[in-house]
Formats: C-alpha cells, sequence, structure tokens
C-alpha cells in the first residue's frame, strides 16, 4: 500500500492515477472525503495534526509527503508525521520540497523545508526529493479574469521561469515511489523552456481559439490578490523569482526526461488539457 497525501491536488490526482495504473494499491489522504482510488481506500485526515494519520499509514510500504501550508499551521510538527511513518513501518518517503530550498535558501518557509528534507534523509528509510520551480497550474489565478473579460493580469509581464506540469511532478514521484533506481536522489524538476506570462496569455489565446488580453500588474497589486490565499511572506518570496529570477530559477532541468523517458509537458499542452477552465 502507498499512502498519497495530498491527494484531491494537481499533483496528487495523476500520482495517484499513475500508481494505480501500475497496478499499486493506493490510500489516499485529503481534508475532506472523496471516492477512494479503484482498489484502494481514503482516509480523511489534516496533516497538521499528524495523530489522524494512523489509520492511512498502517500497513503502508511508502508514502508521498506534499504538506504545503500544513507545513506552516500553528502547532504543526512534520517531524512527528516522518516519526508516525516509520514507527507505523513506511520504508519510503517521497517529499515533496521546492526549488527554493536550492535556489534562495535563506527565506524562513525554504529553511523549515529545508530542515524536512534533512529529517526524510537522517529518518532510516528509502527516500527520495522532488524540488519543483513554478508551476504550470498557477495560471488557473487567471481562470475567472479570461472567462469574465478575456484578460490575463499579472505582474512582471515579461520575465519568465520553466514551469512545470504538476502532471509531470506527479509522474515522477509515482517513479520514484516504486522504482528503487530512483531513490537517494534530489530531483529539480521544470518544464522544457522558460515562458513569460504575456507569453502564457497567447498560449491561451490559442488553446481558446480567441483573443485573450494581457495586462500587467504593479507588484502591491499582485501581492494584494496574492495574499488572499497565501501568507504575505510567501507572497513576497514568490514575487521575489517572478521578477528577478536567478540563473538557476532559469535553468531547464533534465531530471522529468532522465526518469520518465520522455522531455517535460509544455505550457501549451498543460493549456489544451485544461481550456475547460477558461471557457
Amino acid at each position: 500500500m502507498i499512502v498519497v497525501t495530498g491527494a484531491t491536488g494537481n499533483i496528487g490526482r495523476p500520482l495517484t492515477d499513475a500508481l494505480v495504473a501500475a497496478g499499486e494499491q493506493v490510500t489516499t489522504v485529503s481534508r475532506h472525503a472523496v471516492e477512494a482510488p479503484e482498489g484502494g481506500r481514503h482516509v480523511v485526515a489534516d496533516l497538521a495534526e499528524p495523530a489522524g494519520l494512523e489509520s492511512a499509514l498502517a500497513g503502508a510500504k511508502a508514502l508521498f509527503l506534499l504538506l504545503s501550508g500544513d507545513l506552516h499551521a500553528a502547532g504543526a510538527d512534520p517531524a512527528e508525521i516522518i516519526g508516525r511513518a516509520v514507527a507505523s513501518g513506511v520504508r519510503r518517503v517521497v517529499l515533496l520540497s521546492t526549488l527554493g530550498v536550492a535556489t534562495r535558501p535563506f527565506g524562513a518557509t525554504r529553511i523549515a523545508m529545508r530542515a524536512l528534507e534533512d529529517m526524510v534523509r537522517e529518518s532510516g528509510v528509502d527516500w527520495a526529493i522532488l524540488r519543483p520551480g513554478g508551476f504550470a497550474s498557477n495560471a488557473l489565478w487567471w481562470a475567472q479574469s479570461v472567462r469574465e473579460r478575456q484578460v490575463v493580469a499579472a505582474p512582471f509581464g515579461d520575465t519568465g521561469v520553466p514551469i512545470i506540469d504538476p502532471a509531470d511532478i506527479g509522474e515522477v514521484a509515482a517513479a520514484c515511489l516504486v522504482d528503487d533506481r530512483q531513490l537517494g536522489a534530489v530531483y529539480e524538476l521544470t518544464g522544457p523552456a522558460v515562458i513569460t506570462p504575456r507569453e502564457q496569455a497567447a498560449v491561451l489565446a490559442g488553446a481558446l481559439g480567441s483573443p485573450v488580453r494581457f495586462h500587467e500588474l504593479t507588484r502591491a497589486e499582485a501581492k494584494a490578490g496574492m495574499v488572499e490565499s497565501m501568507p504575505a511572506e510567501l507572497a513576497d518570496d514568490t514575487l521575489d523569482i517572478l521578477s528577478s529570477p536567478s540563473p538557476a530559477e532559469l535553468r531547464v532541468s533534465p531530471a522529468v526526461e532522465r526518469v520518465l523517458g520522455r522531455p517535460p509537458r509544455s505550457f501549451a499542452e498543460w493549456a489544451a488539457r485544461n481550456v475547460a477552465a477558461f471557457r
């Protein structure tokens, strides 16, 4: 049995699909009840309360750990999650980290994530760590404005990074969970090419078959919108990267192709699969 946390998200869904397709039994974990995967089960649990994971971890051989906001929630103790997993008999942990651990290591969120990476390495079980950069699915922030006004509004319109399709992250995670050759590695994950927000708007227009106008926000305008769904510190961190990506943040990684035997999907491929959200 493989336990997948964050199972209802952009990474957890394709990861679960890949594992089921490979014949693995899967226990999905999320805060809200959803349909169990084929041949598996679903457990409702909040990772900010690790005791609730006990039933999910029972009998599990591997764990995909996606903490996101749970890492920073009041009273959160990610070390307890890892400890409970090991105590329950889990022998493999694949951790979703972030590229910022390597490229901007001194922010509070990255310091906390790096500490969690170290816990996984020192846990005594097999491990792999995934460090993706920006997600193609962040374009869903624009879905309402595209539907209602045919507008993509974003800051730093002509500055890009090599964003990655979350489905590729999920498939790499699946490989790490089932293939011993991928263990003991840290994978920096990106898409196939740098793409700017203005270029993303043009790609969305092509997928829709109708015009989409790009409107450039100021940094202050962008932050005001972002803090509605994330801590102000994380919004500032994100805007720092989007405004002035470092050479390391612009670098296209070979990791997806190395693990999956194919190039990473383009933003155009992501847009084609998700175009309904923008109609």
